[in-house]
């Protein structure tokens, strides 16, 4: 059973804690110049339009959060909740957290700093990734939109810069640094499905910073800010963001109002002491799982010859494939192995379901 975790981006004032248990289914700065000669004015252009800054001047986050902040967007989902988000593209559409939105209905924006409240509409929400979509008229805007870059959230390393700006405790414009503290984390979905390859950061991330951008060094997105592990609902320095990776797989697939099919196990499992597998401990009735032969106290040691050494390796690599797909899942019964095969079904709106 994973640590407990928060989502923290309805009202300011509450977090929800939920246990995390996986159901399968699922800048650095450079060193100064040594010349004498001062070193060359950073040239910024328009935010995802291009190289940032030229090699060799290394933007400091007092930089990057002037730069970016245009494009983070702070939420006024309902009456009482409130989140943050930021531009997607130049046709209006807000990239958010699915539990920011999910229990209002109607919802107001402030793009930037110190501007008024745009309505905004609600047009795609996919629980299984917590991400969500809204959108404003562009011509609402005052001065524009300027959407963020996107980064590569696959390239990330352990010790790599994280920038977060959002509206912790409804304090519009914040920004806090750290860096990644770890990768591949499995964190739990609205619906309690996992979200694989989620990004751990020591970035002080609070109730309110649901939804907006976790920044690398050069002010590129490279994740959503989601949970955090805490036991009081704030920050303790353990917070996870949703990797950019998923935002580009799944943004143009509901921002439209479209969604998203996933790939489906229908068994629960937990991590073994010695990290040699991933122990069943229940099969969804009549789900692929079942049909395939799979019981619980099975424990799962590869899928399609990927070797799996905890319940997070389940869930990503069912998470690579697509329904109706055959997958091969070796597991140790009574301490033999065995092959069992799998057609993969169709995620289910929720964990129960």
């Amino acid at each position: 059973m994973r640590s407990l975790v928060s989502f923290f981006g309805g009202a300011v004032a509450m977090a929800l804690v939920v246990g995390a248990l996986a159901v399968a289914g699922v800048i650095d700065d450079d060193a100064a110049p040594t010349s004498s000669a001062p070193p060359p004015s950073p040239t910024v252009t328009a935010p995802g339009k291009g190289e940032s800054k030229p090699s060799g001047a290394p933007e400091s986050v007092s930089d990057i959060y002037k730069r970016v902040s245009p494009g983070v967007v702070f939420i006024q989902a309902g009456q009482n909740a409130t989140g943050s988000g930021f531009v997607y593209d130049d046709q209006g559409h807000i990239v958010t957290n699915d539990h920011v939105v999910e229990e209002a209905n109607t919802f107001d924006v402030r793009i930037g700093i110190d501007t008024k409240p745009i309505p905004a509409q609600l047009v795609g929400k996919d629980p299984s990734s917590d991400l969500a979509v809204l959108k404003v008229d562009p011509n609402a805007v005052k001065g524009g939109l300027q959407p963020l870059e996107l980064g590569d959230s696959t390239a990330l390393e352990p010790g790599d810069q994280a920038i977060a700006i959002g509206s912790p405790f409804g304090l519009e414009g914040t920004v806090t640094t750290g860096i990644v503290s770890s990768l591949g984390r499995t964190i739990t979905a609205p619906n309690d499905f996992p979200i694989a390859d989620a990004i751990q950061t020591d970035a002080a991330i609070n109730p309110g910073n649901s939804g907006g951008p976790l920044l690398d060094g050069n002010g590129r997105v490279i994740g959503v800010n989601s949970q955090i592990k805490s036991g009081s609902g704030s920050n303790s320095g353990v917070g996870f963001a949703v990797p950019v990776s998923t935002v580009k797989f799944v943004v143009p697939q509901i921002e439209n109002g479209g969604k998203v099919e996933r790939a489906y196990l229908g068994v629960r499992n937990g991590d073994t002491q010695d990290l040699s597998g991933a122990i069943i401990g229940a099969v969804v009735a009549q789900g692929p799982a079942a049909k395939a032969g799979l019981q619980a106290g099975d424990k799962i040691t590869k899928i399609d010859n990927r070797p799996i050494t905890s319940s997070n390796d389940v869930s990503a690599a069912v998470a690579a494939r697509k329904p109706g797909e055959q997958a091969k899942i070796t597991v140790v019964r009574g301490g033999q192995p065995r092959t069992l095969t799998v057609d993969l079904g169709t995620r289910p709106d929720t964990a129960g379901g």
